[in-house]
Order: C-alpha cells, then sequence, then structure tokens
C-alpha cells in the first residue's frame, strides 16, 4: 500500500472529528437537525484550519440518509460515494484556477440542473477570494436568488479581498487558529496509532513552529517522523529544523539576576557558531520576557506555550523579577528587534544589548531604598571595600564586605544641603564662615560665575558683627567688586542663605596697597601707550548707556 501523508490520511469524516472548531461545528449541526439551511456560506480563517474538510462533511451531511444528530454516517449510498470521489451532487472548484468569468457563466448555468441523486446540488468554490470582479458580478444574482436545491460553501484564507456584496449574501463563519495543546494531543494520538514514540518537548516544538496551523503540523510530523527514524526527540528536531534551543533565553534571564556579563558574550557565541538568525532570536527573546511578565502577574503558566520542564523554570522567576524591571527590559529588547534588522553587524549589537540588559539595575531594589530613606526603615546593603596592596599601588585587593545602613540618611533628602544652612541659634563665628567658604562660593557660581571667579583667591580673616573682612590676592578684584553695587548686594544677600546672618563685604588694604605698589609701574606704562594710541570717539547718548550697561553688568573699569 503506497504512503498518504498525515494530513490527508487523518482528514476528519465528521464534525466531532474537527480540532479546535467547535464553534462552528455545533452551529451547524443544529442549523441541519432544524432544517434551518441557509443557500450560502462563507469560511473564513487562516491556512490549514479545517474550512474546507468542515465544508465537505457539511456537503455530505446535506445529502446523508442516516443523520445522527447532525453528523453524516459515512455509511449510506450518498457517503460512499462522496468518500470515493464519485459524487455528482457535491462539486468542489478551485477559485484560482477557475477565476475568469467564463467559468462562473458554467457554473451559473449548471445550478439550474437538479441533483442527479442527493436532496441538495452543493457547490464548494476554494479559495473563492481569487475569483475576477466580473466573476463576481456575474455571480451575485445568482448567489441572492440561486434555486431551492443549491447551497454554496465558499472558503477563503483572505476574506477582506471579497466584495461586500458577496460577503452580505451568506452567513459567515469565521474559523480559529488551532491552539497549541489541541494540535499536541491530535499528534500524540496520531503517533501512537503510528507507532512512532515522541516526547512531550518534541510536540511542542512542531506545535509552536505550525503557528496555529493543524495541517502544517502534521507536515512537519510527517518529516521529523521520517528524520528520526520513528523515535522522535527535541534534540533531533533542533538538529533538522536548526531551531534555536530554548534553553538559551534562560542563559539570559539567570545571568541578569546574576550580573553575569561572561554569558553576554557565549550566548552571542554560540548564536553565530550554529547560524541562527539574530532576527528570530530577537522574536524569541521577547516572547521569553513575555512569558516571565504573565508568570509574574499571574503566577501561573496557563498563558505560557511550552513544555512542562520550562514552565517549570519560569515559576521560579515569579517572585524574582518585578513588573517594572520587565517592561523596561521588554521595552529595551523592542527597539532592539527594530535596529537588528538593518545594522550591519548583528553580532556586536546583540553583545552590546544583552550586556546593557545584565548591566541594569533592579527598579525593585532601588524602589526600596527610596521607600526605607522616606520611612527610616533599616536595610542593609553589601558594600565592597577595597585596600591598595602594598606590592603595587596601582593593584586593589578586596578585603571584606561591610553593611552600609540607610537608615541614618534624613528623610528630607531633597531638599537643600545641610551645609547650606545653620542652626539661627547659634552664634555666627570666623570659624563657621571659613568652614562653609566652600559652599558659599558654590552657591555664588551657580547664580554669577563671573563674580566666583574673582573670589576664587579670597579668605575670610575677620568677622566684627556683621562684618566680614576678605583677603584677596589681586587688587584687580578688589577694585571691580567695590565699584560694582550689584555685587555687593547679591553677596549678602547670599551671605543670609548660606549662614543664616546677612553680612557686610570689606577687604583688607594692607594687601590691597602692597598689590596696588607692586603693579603701579606697570599700570603707568600701559596708560601711557594707551594714551599715545587713544582716538578721540563721539558716542551718542544711546551708546553711551550701552557702555555703562555692559561695564556694570561685567564688572568693568574704566583707566584714565
Amino acid at each position: 500500500m503506497s504512503f498518504v501523508v498525515t494530513a490527508r490520511k487523518w482528514r476528519p469524516q465528521k464534525f466531532e472529528e474537527v480540532v479546535g472548531q467547535q464553534h462552528i461545528s455545533q452551529t451547524i449541526k443544529n442549523a441541519i437537525a432544524n432544517n434551518r439551511i441557509a443557500h450560502a456560506y462563507l469560511f473564513a480563517g487562516p491556512r490549514g484550519i479545517g474550512k474546507t474538510t468542515t465544508a465537505r462533511i457539511f456537503a455530505k451531511a446535506l445529502n446523508c440518509l442516516n443523520l445522527k444528530d447532525g453528523e453524516p454516517c459515512n455509511e449510506c449510498a450518498h457517503c460512499s460515494q462522496f468518500n470515493s470521489g464519485q459524487s455528482l451532487d457535491i462539486i468542489e472548484i478551485d477559485g484560482a484556477s477557475n477565476r475568469r468569468i467564463e467559468e462562473i457563466r458554467t457554473l451559473r448555468d449548471s445550478v439550474k440542473y437538479a441533483p442527479m441523486s442527493g436532496k441538495y446540488k452543493v457547490y464548494i468554490i476554494d479559495e473563492v477570494h481569487m475569483l475576477t470582479t466580473e466573476s463576481f458580478n456575474a455571480l451575485l444574482k445568482t448567489l441572492e436568488e440561486p434555486p431551492a436545491h443549491v447551497v454554496f460553501i465558499f472558503a477563503t484564507t483572505d476574506v477582506h479581498k471579497m466584495p461586500l456584496t458577496i460577503i452580505s449574501r451568506c452567513q459567515r463563519f469565521d474559523f480559529r487558529r488551532i491552539e497549541i495543546n489541541d494540535i499536541k494531543n491530535l499528534l500524540r494520538k496520531i503517533a501512537d496509532a503510528e507507532d512512532i514514540k515522541i516526547d512531550d518537548d518534541s510536540l511542542t516544538i512542531i506545535a509552536k513552529k505550525a503557528d496555529g496551523a493543524l495541517r502544517d503540523a502534521q507536515s512537519l510530523f510527517d518529516q521529523v517522523a521520517s528524520f528520526c527514524n520513528k523515535n522522535v526527540t527535541s534534540e533531533e528536531i533542533n538538529k533538522m529544523f536548526n531551531l534555536i534551543e530554548e534553553e538559551i533565553y534562560f542563559k539570559i534571564s539567570d545571568a541578569i539576576l546574576a550580573k553575569n556579563f561572561q554569558a553576554a558574550f557565549d550566548v552571542t557565541q554560540q548564536i553565530y557558531d550554529n547560524g541562527w538568525n539574530f532576527i528570530d532570536f530577537a522574536n524569541e527573546l521577547i516572547e521569553h520576557f513575555r512569558n516571565i511578565l504573565t508568570v509574574v502577574v499571574r503566577k501561573d503558566t496557563k498563558l505560557i506555550s511550552t513544555n512542562e520542564t520550562f514552565a517549570k523554570k519560569y515559576l521560579t522567576y515569579s517572585n524574582i523579577f518585578s513588573e517594572s524591571d520587565i517592561l523596561r527590559i521588554l521595552t529595551f529588547l523592542s527597539k532592539y528587534l527594530y535596529e537588528i534588522k538593518t545594522v550591519s553587524n548583528p553580532k556586536l549589537k546583540t553583545e552590546i544589548t544583552i550586556s546593557t540588559l545584565i548591566g541594569l539595575e533592579s527598579s525593585k531594589s532601588i524602589s526600596d531604598i527610596i521607600r526605607a530613606i522616606n520611612s527610616g526603615e533599616e536595610i542593609s546593603v553589601k558594600k565592597k571595600v577595597v585596600k591598595e596592596s602594598p606590592q603595587n599601588t596601582y593593584r586593589k585587593e578586596e578585603v571584606s564586605e561591610e553593611n552600609i545602613s540607610y537608615a541614618e540618611i534624613p528623610v528630607a533628602i531633597a531638599e537643600e544641603p545641610s551645609n547650606h544652612k545653620k542652626d539661627s541659634s547659634s552664634p555666627l563665628s570666623l570659624d563657621s564662615i571659613k568652614s562653609n567658604w566652600k559652599e558659599f562660593l558654590r552657591l555664588i557660581e551657580s547664580e554669577k560665575f563671573t563674580l566666583a571667579s574673582h573670589l576664587a583667591f579670597a579668605e575670610p580673616i575677620k568677622l566684627t558683627d556683621n562684618n566680614i573682612t576678605l583677603k584677596m590676592t589681586h587688587a584687580d578684584d578688589v577694585e571691580i567688586i567695590k565699584n560694582n553695587n550689584s555685587y555687593l548686594k547679591f553677596l549678602s544677600e547670599k551671605s543670609e542663605t548660606a549662614f543664616m546672618t546677612r553680612l557686610n563685604f570689606d577687604f583688607s588694604e594692607e594687601i590691597v596697597k602692597k598689590k596696588k605698589t607692586e603693579s603701579i609701574s606697570s599700570v603707568k606704562k600701559k596708560n601711557t601707550k594707551a594714551k599715545e594710541e587713544t582716538i578721540d570717539i563721539n558716542l551718542s547718548e544711546d551708546e553711551l548707556k550701552i557702555v555703562e550697561a555692559i561695564k556694570k553688568e561685567l564688572g568693568g573699569i574704566e583707566i584714565n
């Protein structure tokens, strides 16, 4: 006996044998039992899910002589004729090869004739969306008012390509994709009947690769059975189809938890050496973390399409990852999937991406620290303590780990640093000003960088009441500040912020005079040279105002 492929050998002969389409089977059985037969039906859905099979069972049931609860008996004369391909009352037409208007006109003329022996004359048109617009138009009138003995059944994978005028004249049934567990159960039944050994991992791989199409799953089953010689294992299937091992995705998620950066390069090299597609890897990695997200949220694996071994591994992540962690990872991987399609070096891109994922800090730990800071709870975080090796000062060695308590951190962490404030009840002293002088300069620098540069080498040396005397290095800096009232006013205002006391600023005369004496000769030379090169320029009042404004803003002085 010649070999018959599984998809044909195990084609359902009754409605109850159709997998995954119970909502349609039950509706049609009830319609037959109650004699509520419409003149046209439209079966729509993806490939390989039972549209044509259901149409054949329906056509056979319409003419069956011994119906049982809407199911054909497969034993009467009409059922036997159809099963053997000899029925003249059930006509199957391929819409792709009979799409011209001439074929549709022939069909329109043939519907006038009564069935040969059965009650109905049934036309099954597969891939009906392939008909031309003219053919659909020629079929419209016949489809709307056909003879009482005619039933049309249309099957299509692209219902959106059909005219709405055709769809509105039919009862439409939308077929679903077959669930993975339904595919696995049927393949296991077939394997037992065919004496083929196959494990659960192999069934899962085939069912997932079929992507909801039962016919595809049966074709893959035939292929792997031939390759493995009736002893199918997941390792052989991965080798045959060059599939990416699912274990590799768990290596990445474990590396993220352990901060194992070496795994990024090991995994990428494994993908490269095996010739796996980086785009397929990106898609599967996104699905992997999507599975983790469902486990974290639901605390079960009902929405995960995987075998029992990996399902248990997913459950271990339920209390380790947080929702925010997985959402950040999925957002990053979505960007990676978009970029990997056009990048010139996918291997390098993958290494960088996985390393970045491993380096991401857990948002859970960050939120816990913030919560502890705000509530005063004590959270211990291990911190590595290192010291310089005496043999080589450029090498460091780890000596111990110590715990840092976050309970000691002030709650008002977002407030202005404490160095900028002083208790108003304690008296202001020269030592306290000196200890906070750098912070005071930073405060000045944040708003007036030029003024801060003039005070860069200033040092407070004397405090009398609310008057502070500064020791300056350059006399020019003193002149600029003294001649700019806005600078002096600004310093007083900021001193109240920094020292809780409004201070008046003065400068050491001895230092100033000394610096002036040292530089007076050079200044005279410069003034003499400037006078020799001076050119009389007549400025307008507006121009003079602009010059004065510039001098005031920049602290400039006029040299006579």
